[in-house]
């Protein structure tokens, strides 16, 4: 009798994982987004939720969790519980840039996520105030050199994408260039159209928006080849002003020791993003690549 009951109790906790598998996802699923709202976190963050509501029929919630640039969401994803409730934007910036970054980051990027999926790659588009003085980069690189430290940079934050990359430019180029780092896109957009800040090396679709609307003036992209939505615009290697190229990465991650179960159960929502059209017509606007 007490073996019988041993073997059925040892049945139903291997049975346990499994059946949270099938049942996955039961409850709303939050998607922490290490930046505030409208930024290129963001706008990859609220199309995923989109997209899997429509896959799975449950809920999936945008969550902005923002502070020191994209640490403190970041962490937040880290220290969930590994149940598959609590899903990460992941980016170049976030897992990639800060562990080298920063002495002291509170999470490990290997350790502490299991990747999901990388889902699109964004170039990125150096954009002036549209009353800045210069037609392209050379021409604020040169104004640079003869006036060292007047012209400023916008960023997304202290260690983003938009500060590395421009950081990296500035130096490569011999030039100084004042940094003014923000709590995101939007208020360093705030100032970039209130004439406060001159440049500003953002994600492309979020550059797009003020470029189309005449706010800002496109000045170079980052990537391998010119960006489909402002083809007249050099990358930076052509402009000759560097041996500079830089994408970022968009993917989604869960918490380390998520059960493979689980993983499995969510795995096959990313092959999907690709042959969806509504993904593919919103990717093309925003002048993203769909990973391959």
């Amino acid at each position: 009798m007490i073996r019988r009951q041993a073997l059925a109790a040892i049945a139903l906790a291997c049975a346990a994982p499994f059946a949270h598998a099938q049942a996955y996802p039961s409850k709303p699923v939050r998607i922490i987004v290490p930046q505030p709202p409208g930024g290129g976190f963001d706008n990859v963050g609220r199309l995923l939720a989109d997209r899997m509501a429509k896959v799975t029929g449950q809920s999936f919630v945008v969550e902005n969790r923002t502070g020191s640039g994209t640490l403190v969401g970041t962490d937040a994803a880290a220290k969930s519980p590994a149940d598959g409730y609590t899903l990460l934007v992941g980016s170049v910036s976030n897992l990639a840039l800060n562990p080298g970054l920063y002495a002291n980051l509170p999470y490990d990027s290997l350790k502490d996520f299991e990747p999901v999926g990388l889902l699109v790659s964004y170039s990125y588009t150096l954009v002036g105030r549209k009353d800045l003085p210069f037609r392209n980069l050379q021409e604020v690189l040169a104004h640079a050199r003869a006036n060292p430290g007047k012209l400023n940079y916008a960023s997304a934050g202290n260690g983003s994408g938009q500060h590395v990359l421009a950081a990296a430019l500035w130096h490569l180029a011999k030039v100084e260039v004042a940094h003014v780092p923000y709590r995101g896109a939007q208020p360093a957009y705030q100032d970039l159209l209130g004439g406060r800040v001159d440049l500003f090396f953002d994600l492309s679709p979020t550059a797009r928006v003020q470029v189309d609307a005449g706010n800002a003036k496109p000045l170079a992209v980052s990537g391998a080849a010119r960006n489909t939505m402002h083809p007249q615009v050099p990358t930076v290697l052509e402009s000759g002003a560097a041996d500079l190229q830089l994408e970022s990465w968009f993917g989604l991650f869960a918490p380390a020791k998520t059960p493979p179960e689980v993983l499995q159960k969510r795995v096959p929502i990313s092959p999907r993003w690709r042959p969806c059209r509504t993904c593919r017509s919103r990717c093309s606007r925003a002048a993203a690549s769909p990973w391959r």
